[in-house]
């Protein structure tokens, strides 16, 4: 039941004569290997004289729109020479809610505030307005600082 057509293209490549005609013509397929990549990567560190860092728990990278790719129990190269740094393992994308509690010492300044945008973010969601509970927060009347230099 095939195409006349497709069966003639057929019968034409294959070999009919003796020893010099050529046989069918096959398509090369190309193989992807990330192995031979990962050879590459590797060889690569090597001549930056990579040094391992063990007790590396996690690895969390924030980037800009408020996301945080997290790595969980990362192997973790370092050349310390050159200011490069290699980690392997999973990656998983995370919001940065899903990280608050035990990411806040792994905070810098830039993303303290994305944290405050995104508490800002969540209070608009829940539907109660910020200034809605300045009511029990009573006012800073004196500065701590000052107190402790007058000591």
């Amino acid at each position: 039941i095939m195409n006349a057509d497709k069966l003639a293209k057929l019968q034409a490549q294959v070999r009919i004569g003796g020893k010099g005609t050529p046989r069918r013509k096959t398509k090369k397929v190309v193989k992807v290997s990330s192995s031979g990549d990962d050879r590459k990567l590797s060889a690569a560190l090597t001549k930056l004289g990579v040094q391992p860092i063990a007790g590396v728990e996690e690895v969390n990278m924030f980037r800009d729109d408020g996301k945080v790719i997290h790595f969980g129990a990362p192997k973790v190269q370092a050349a310390a020479n050159c200011n490069t740094f290699a980690i392997h393992g999973r990656a998983a994308e995370k919001d940065l809610a899903e990280l608050v509690p035990g990411i806040l010492s792994q905070m810098g300044p830039d993303s303290l505030a994305s944290l405050r945008k995104l508490a800002e973010a969540y209070q608009a969601q829940q539907g109660a307005p910020a200034g809605e509970d300045d009511d029990e927060i009573p006012d800073l009347v004196e500065s701590f600082d000052k107190a402790e230099i007058e000591e």
